[in-house]
């Protein structure tokens, strides 16, 4: 056995200096263990009708409010008109949809067949959809009538693709796609009013694959990640009432969307499984959109990315009283959030914001900030049932402050990839999963993002991290936001170049780029100054937020 590969299988939660979760009553409360027959549509949707929820609003969208026993019957409706086209178990169902209540219908109706839903970003182009609907060899697609045009040309050359289940249906919608994709369409509000409102769930186990997620394919080909039915049970519980305290008197809004990782727990699991309410909306995520779907709806936690909360800081006639007078909690993820920004929303908005961090494969988060225990800066401690460490090149735990690869274990980890072994391997060794980002732990046993591990840079023989340039650049006064990369000089060594997008108001200039050096040359170690500065109107980004770096370092 290599001698990485015995050091993690060796490694538990009694191994001196693996931090597991904080030492608190709650925290160190053990991970209960599923029966083995267990269908997460029950205990996300059916619960609450025995526990007398079926009145109470279990999600509000553009639309309106739906309640969860009108949930419940849309989810039955759904999985019912799955059986009658003949969609078996562990098949799977492509989700193309826009934040709203049919999405959630479709998602746990879907798995309360034992079928397998796959949501899909429903910004992608037709390249992209015709390669997720032949590595899915999906049986059935959902989508929106609104997003059908763009998706024609994947489907009509979708091999295994049987039927297409369009949820906003209209009279004149055949008449307008070829022929040969005609013949697949369905009116689901038609076979939905037609269908029973009672469904038998499968007869699944925990261990059974639920649903897909697509990585957010920042370096290449997006990778299918398949997740179980207890993967759901277990961050709601342990991500989201554990460590984030949420409670069914919350209203949770996310302006993460459902279709990815985080969004999909904001919205979809976190909130049902603790009857709570989850606001969402259709529209796209801009401050102007976010304040308003706040100020409407009061909501008491609010999940977004930190170039959201950028974004907002950005609004200046943005406070307290134009957003929610009732919120609590502001969270974090998708990107490491830097302290000064962290520190402003505060000062603004008198709520702190918790970061965290998370990955498609673990689902959610397992590292994240607490209410009252939060630090700045910080990706948090793990959460309760999650054990996460830092190892260096040479399979040890390094001391305090220095660098290594960051890795963690914990009930939600994925399966695996679908039919990709060869990247299975690299990122799944037993029960742990590389997470693929360089971290420091502190003395206190908060973990701190360095960076990606294949983004870090050598420079003059040291490493430096794009993330601390990056912060000590946005804690500019005239920037909004940067990024850094490497970039060789006349020399051919690696130096770090930024890519700067300025704040409103500031004016890019020679003269700015120089102040912007020497910021850094004050806060950083000389060697860490980015060489080049370039302005930016905006930085490249995929869907769920992330920066595309790779497409800055391209000539």
């Amino acid at each position: 056995m290599h001698e990485l590969e015995f050091r993690l299988m060796s490694a538990g939660a009694a191994e001196p200096g693996i931090e597991t979760g904080p030492s608190q009553p709650e925290a160190r409360g053990s991970v209960p263990e599923l029966p083995r027959r267990f269908n997460a549509a029950v205990y996300f949707v059916d619960r609450h009708l025995r526990e007398g929820r079926g009145a109470k609003a279990a999600l509000i969208d553009d639309a309106g409010a739906h309640p969860y026993a009108e949930l419940a019957d849309r989810v039955n409706r759904f999985g019912n008109v799955l059986k009658r086209l003949a969609i078996l178990a562990e098949q799977r169902v492509m989700l193309c949809l826009p934040d709203g209540i049919d999405f959630p219908a479709a998602f746990w109706g879907t798995i309360k067949t034992g079928a397998v839903a796959v949501p899909a970003n429903p910004m992608l182009s037709a390249d992209d959809y015709g390669y997720l609907l032949a590595n899915t060899r999906a049986r059935a697609l959902v989508v929106s009538r609104s997003l059908l045009d763009r998706l024609a040309p994947a489907l009509t050359g979708a091999q295994f693709l049987q039927s297409v289940l369009v949820v906003d249906w209209e009279p004149d919608l055949e008449a307008s796609v070829a022929p040969e994709l005609r013949a697949k369409l369905l009116d689901l509000r038609r076979l939905s009013e037609q269908a029973s409102p009672e469904l038998q769930a499968a007869a699944t186990v925990a261990d059974d694959i639920a649903f897909w997620l697509y990585s957010s394919g920042s370096t290449g080909r997006p990778k299918a990640v398949m997740h179980r039915h207890e993967s759901l049970f277990y961050t709601a519980l342990l991500s989201g009432q554990r460590a984030l305290g949420i409670g069914s008197e919350d209203v949770i809004f996310s302006a993460a969307k459902m279709f990815f990782a985080y969004g999909l727990g904001n919205s979809v699991s976190i909130p049902l499984a603790a009857g709570a309410t989850a606001v969402v909306s259709a529209e796209r995520s801009t401050p102007k959109l976010v304040a308003s779907v706040m100020e409407r709806h009061q909501p008491t936690v609010f999940f977004a990315v930190p170039t959201l909360y950028s974004a907002l800081l950005g609004e200046g006639g943005l406070g307290p009283a134009q957003i929610s007078r009732r919120l609590r909690l502001c969270a974090s993820a998708g990107e490491a959030l830097p302290a000064e920004l962290a520190e402003r929303w505060q000062e603004r908005f008198g709520v702190e914001i918790l970061d965290g961090l998370g990955s498609t494969e673990m689902l959610h988060n397992f590292l994240s900030n607490r209410p009252g225990q939060n630090r700045p800066g910080a990706s948090g401690r793990p959460v309760p049932g999650y054990t996460v460490m830092v190892l260096n090149e040479e399979g040890e735990q390094p001391a305090p402050g220095e660098v290594g690869d960051l890795w963690c274990r914990g009930p939600s980890a994925a399966s695996g990839y679908w039919n990709n072994r060869q990247a299975s391997k690299r990122t799944f060794l037993g029960p742990w999963v590389r997470t693929g980002d360089k971290y420091t732990r502190d003395a206190d046993g908060y973990f701190h993002y360095v960076g990606r591990s294949d983004e870090m840079l050598k420079v003059s023989g040291m490493w430096v991290s794009p993330f601390e340039v990056e912060s000590a650049l946005a804690s500019h006064p005239q920037v909004s936001e940067a990024a850094v990369v490497g970039r060789a000089d006349a020399d051919g060594l690696v130096k770090p170049k930024a890519f700067v997008v300025p704040r409103a108001g500031a004016a890019p200039s020679a003269a700015l780029a120089e102040e912007l050096k020497a910021f850094v040359k004050q806060r950083l170690l000389p060697h860490k100054y980015p060489r080049w500065i370039e302005f930016r109107e905006q930085l490249p980004r995929t869907a769920t937020g992330k920066i595309q770096r790779f497409k800055l370092r391209e000539p």
